[in-house]
């Protein structure tokens, strides 16, 4: 591990996301290298937020642990980034965030408040407050339906509506499993970013019930501008290899409006979180929980506390 986390480039900083398939992952002194037959790319990991590998990629041990040690995501994925499989990270980050996260998710009201600004950030021009929350979802579902009818006529591309079956996928048609695609793209960086900052992915506030629920929340606040118009400019491009352009396009959107830079910022300010917790590091060990919220330095032997307390301890254990 690093010895200080502090030296590692924050979220905001790092680069989107790299797709590689069929090739192998070699450590390369303190980074890693994608080996395709006679070629070697250096991969920047320690500037990544999200290594995403496909179909026919091997990478060894220490390639690992590199990218561990840069505080990096790895997503095993489907050909073409188009399934989700499994994903690792390891970093050495406080809890504060997911404390803070889980408190506000497990309260019903402070929850209904984080669902109310998760709206307004959303649609900052519409004052929202007093509204029922099935006033809400009617507004959301209006800006989406824009969202659709404006990337359909600046792309030419027909559009229908939102339909898709994940058991008959193939029966989608084109703007459909675009839209898919692009989503999972976003749901990639989202994840990514929810984990580096010490969030939990299952505790959701909009969306509920599933171990991405928060990730959800999150890429719904970019859809509208980031994976809406890259799938329908991808479209109507007619390429040869769509899922490529597509990756291109989310690419260019996620660079040109600063969506890792946004979405820190955007969790902190729906959670209401005042300071800065990304690159706190945790106390090794952790504190002791000491009731009632408190905490008490861990690492330490308390054994030499008074226990004259009445107890007739001696130090065994049934």
């Amino acid at each position: 591990m690093p010895k200080d986390l502090h030296i590692l480039p924050k979220l905001r900083d790092s680069l989107s996301f790299l797709y590689i398939e069929r090739a192998v992952l070699e450590q390369d002194a303190m980074s890693i290298v994608s080996i395709q037959g006679e070629a070697r790319t250096p991969i920047p990991i320690a500037a990544m937020t999200v290594l995403m590998l496909g179909p026919g990629t091997s990478i060894t041990h220490a390639a690992i642990k590199a990218i561990s040690d840069c505080g990096c995501l790895v997503v095993w994925c489907g050909e073409r980034a188009a399934r989700f499989y499994a994903s690792g990270y390891g970093e050495t980050r406080s809890a504060a965030n997911l404390l803070h996260q889980a408190m506000l998710c497990m309260d019903p009201s402070l929850h209904l408040q984080v669902v109310y600004r998760m709206y307004a950030r959303r649609f900052p021009g519409i004052r929202i407050k007093g509204m029922s929350l099935k006033q809400v979802r009617g507004i959301e579902g209006i800006r989406v339906r824009e969202a659709y009818r404006n990337a359909s006529k600046a792309s030419g591309v027909k559009w229908g509506k939102r339909d898709y079956k994940t058991e008959n996928w193939d029966n989608a048609n084109e703007i459909n499993r675009a839209l898919s695609y692009a989503n999972t793209i976003l749901y990639g960086i989202c994840q990514a970013a929810i984990i580096s900052l010490g969030y939990s992915t299952g505790l959701g506030f909009i969306h509920t019930g599933k171990l991405l629920s928060f990730v959800y929340d999150i890429a719904d606040l970019y859809k509208a501008t980031v994976t809406i118009p890259a799938a329908f400019d991808a479209v109507g491009q007619s390429p040869p290899d769509l899922e490529r352009t597509i990756r291109i396009e989310c690419r260019k959107n996620l660079h040109a409006q600063k969506v890792l830079s946004r979405i820190p910022e955007d969790i902190a300010w729906i959670l209401d979180i005042q300071a800065e917790r990304e690159d706190e590091i945790a106390l090794q060990p952790g504190d002791l929980w000491d009731g009632a919220g408190a905490t008490t330095r861990g690492g330490v032997n308390y054994a030499k506390e008074d226990l004259s307390n009445g107890n007739d301890y001696d130090g065994k254990c049934d």
